[in-house]
């Protein structure tokens, strides 16, 4: 900006430029930064910050965050990842597969619905109570980690056990 459009060119002619004569405009009066939050700034601190001091819960060191890491997927989002062709085919007799894994998912959770006259097989290495219980309803199975291979077999060796 200018310097003939500044607001201290109105301000020439006035002492202290608006900022008072008694408190005076000096450097950091309070402060700098957050300085005070646990003393005069405690107030401010404790109104707008609740629990910004301390700590909560348990130190985990050398967390390898590879252990933790588990994708989740709804049941009503289950369907959309079926192929079109897929959906076309599918019946009551001609049940899809849905291995979430391929898409990049580790366990399904319970939210939402499915569609209620078909029936989907889903494979997860995870699967909570509720979206198994869910599965079931519409007569649809949940496979959990490696059994598909032990389900699929089955299906093309006919009806012996392995």
């Amino acid at each position: 900006m200018t310097t003939r459009f500044k607001k201290h060119r109105k301000k020439r002619g006035h002492v202290s430029a608006g900022h008072g004569r008694i408190g005076k405009h000096r450097k950091h009066p309070g402060g700098r930064g957050n300085a005070g939050g646990l003393h005069h700034h405690r107030i401010l601190f404790d109104k707008y910050h609740p629990g910004y001091f301390g700590k909560v819960g348990m130190r985990h060191f050398h967390k390898l965050r590879n252990k933790f890491y588990c994708p989740v997927v709804n049941i009503d989002k289950l369907w959309s990842l079926v192929p079109q062709e897929t959906k076309v085919k599918a019946s009551k007799d001609n049940v899809p597969l849905i291995d979430v894994t391929q898409f990049g998912y580790f366990k399904v959770l319970g939210k939402g619905v499915l569609p209620q006259d078909q029936p989907v097989v889903v494979k997860a290495k995870l699967v909570s109570k509720i979206a198994e219980k869910k599965i079931k309803e519409t007569g649809g199975a949940v496979v959990l980690g490696r059994g598909i291979d032990v389900l699929m077999k089955r299906i093309e060796g006919g009806a012996g056990g392995s």
